[in-house]
């Protein structure tokens, strides 16, 4: 099973939670792999993935598109006047679906960021026929974004599996204590925590219906 891995935002921890979800899941014997198929800026978070795949794959697969403005990808396009090949992404997307049973594509800060004028991230989690995962950040405002998140998710005809609710950024705000146990009363999707530094994500991997070799046995 493929997901996307989105955000209420830029900046809340995607590759974080990507790549811990890959190092963890890679321990317990899951063939996973990630890609983040449009990168804008600086390329720390496909070197990340890259990393916690133990780098099974070349770069051009994990990201196929590497724009160096650091803004929305069809700004970037606009901006560095070149067009985002959508055949390259589903090209790099397939060859890794032929080698590994499970992939994480992190996508760029929100659900709606466009990648060109009439196509953004929803559009792309249904060709690539992903189902999402949404990382919101554990800090005031997140019960707006993560509600509108999941919204602009469920308008698309699309599956959020779960939303993660960070809190790897050391923040300080009230709203922290209560935010997870609102959303588990208001959101009608699976809500789970995310802790700083954390490195254990066997309940989520479970959650997402990886199954592990020992499963099999």
């Amino acid at each position: 099973m493929n997901y996307l891995v989105t955000g209420t935002d830029t900046g809340v921890g995607k590759t974080f939670v990507t790549s811990g979800l890959i190092r963890f899941a890679r321990s317990l014997g899951i063939d996973c792999i990630g890609m983040k198929p449009i990168c804008t800026g600086d390329n720390r978070d496909v070197l990340e993935i890259a990393s916690a795949c133990n780098d099974a794959e070349p770069e051009h697969l994990l990201n196929p598109i590497w724009y160096r403005t650091p803004v929305a990808p069809y700004t970037a396009a606009i901006i560095e006047n070149r067009l985002i090949d959508l055949f390259s992404i589903r090209r790099a997307f397939e060859a890794l679906a032929k080698r590994h049973t499970a992939i994480l594509v992190e996508g760029a800060g929100g659900i709606a960021v466009p990648i060109q004028i009439d196509y953004d991230f929803r559009d792309l989690a249904k060709d690539l026929d992903l189902k999402i995962i949404v990382v919101a950040a554990n800090r005031l405002g997140v019960l707006n974004h993560t509600r509108l998140t999941i919204e602009a998710i469920h308008s698309a005809k699309l599956t959020c599996s779960l939303v993660l609710l960070n809190s790897a950024v050391v923040e300080t705000d009230v709203s922290q204590a209560t935010n997870l146990s609102v959303l588990e009363h208001l959101a009608k999707v699976p809500i789970m925590a995310i802790e700083r530094n954390q490195k254990e994500f066997g309940e989520i991997i479970r959650k997402l219906g990886w199954i592990t070799p020992e499963t099999t046995r």
